[in-house]
């Protein structure tokens, strides 16, 4: 069973995704929130797989709710998936430099809605390589360097990393560099591992800060 908390200070925002998960029979919702220092309890409480964290709110916003999540060793396992009410908000890449595992655009049709949350909840980032593409190219701004531990990656798994920076799953990456599903994720894992980073999100934010990728790479 995926357990989301859904943390947005619209309670017809809350009760519409509340429905629409409730409805499967894989996803419970476990608590909701109307701000972020709410939502940081509540995640503490609960330990949910999603916490679905509206970018907006009053109190505590989303970036700032998504850093302390991402910085507690006791909620890990909880992957925080931003809300936004546009795909390029101003504030989305500073949130996945936080430690957020991807983002929704709230008018994202239900059926893509339902997957991204099985897609997050399996640990994959939710970063399709369009939006990834225009986000780079609009934020990132500082010019490209060695992020720290990019030089203890081996050359299969900085491939992984590039990879994964294109938006491949493990099974086109493994395609692609001709070994199994299994050894992808372990490059992946391994690479997630020297280079700090808390999930496949950050290790994109990762790829391209530190110059492995640059925007219109092929």
């Amino acid at each position: 069973m995926i357990t989301v908390l859904l943390v947005d200070d619209q309670p017809l925002i809350r009760s519409g995704f509340r429905a629409l998960l409730d409805a499967e029979d894989d996803i419970e919702v476990v608590a909701e929130a109307a701000d972020g220092h709410e939502g940081l309890a509540l995640a503490r409480a609960h330990r949910p797989d999603i916490a679905l964290v509206d970018i907006q709110m009053p109190v505590l916003d989303g970036i700032e709710t998504t850093r302390r999540i991402a910085a507690d060793p006791a909620l890990a396992a909880v992957h925080v998936v931003i809300l936004t009410n546009y795909g390029l908000d101003e504030y989305v890449f500073h949130a996945l430099r936080a430690g957020a595992a991807g983002f929704l655009v709230k008018d994202i049709q239900p059926e893509d809605f339902l997957h991204a949350i099985r897609v997050a909840a399996r640990g994959d980032a939710l970063l399709a390589p369009s939006i990834t593409r225009k986000l780079i190219n609009r934020y990132l701004t500082r010019p490209p360097g060695i992020a720290t531990g990019l030089k203890e990656l081996t050359n299969r798994e900085r491939e992984a990393v590039t990879l994964v920076a294109h938006g491949l799953s493990n099974d086109q990456i493994a395609a692609r560099m001709v070994i199994t599903p299994l050894t992808a994720k372990t490059h992946i894992n391994r690479a997630m591992t020297k280079l700090h980073a808390r999930d496949r999100a950050q290790l994109v934010v990762l790829a391209y800060e530190s110059g492995l990728v640059t925007p219109g790479s092929p």
